[in-house]
């Protein structure tokens, strides 16, 4: 059964860039026909995706990040990893690493229905 835990600081400065590693166990970033994503839920609000990397490396991002974010995956380590530079309070949110067979969209990715996977989540607060 594939399992996600998602690893980074909870505490983070405005400007500066945010580091999220997703570790996979009994599975594989590299398999054919899996997407691995990172989606988050900031306070009160709703899910929302934010950028995905494919089994091959090619990555997608939802417009609002396309200029500050980065998505890469590790085949040897078994990880993909999210940056997201220039960050503000309203970064704060709980972000979550998960798995699907498709490319979400922002709409799809409003929902954890669209991921067959996904990890427990990890708070990141955005403050000085």
């Amino acid at each position: 059964q594939v399992q996600l835990v998602e690893s980074g600081p909870g505490l983070i400065e405005p400007s500066q860039t945010l580091s999220l590693t997703c570790t996979v166990s009994g599975d594989s970033v590299g398999t054919p026909g899996y997407y691995w994503s990172w989606v988050r839920q900031p306070p009160g609000k709703a899910l929302e995706w934010v950028a995905t990397v494919r089994y091959s490396g090619n990555d997608y991002y939802r417009l609002p990040f396309q200029s500050r974010a980065l998505i890469t995956r590790n085949t040897v380590k078994n990880q993909f990893t999210l940056q997201l530079r220039s960050v503000t309070p309203q970064d704060t949110a709980v972000y979550y690493c998960a798995r699907s067979q498709a490319v979400p969209t922002e709409y799809t990715g409003r929902t954890f229905s669209t991921f067959d996977a996904r990890g427990q989540g990890i708070q990141v607060t955005v403050s000085s």
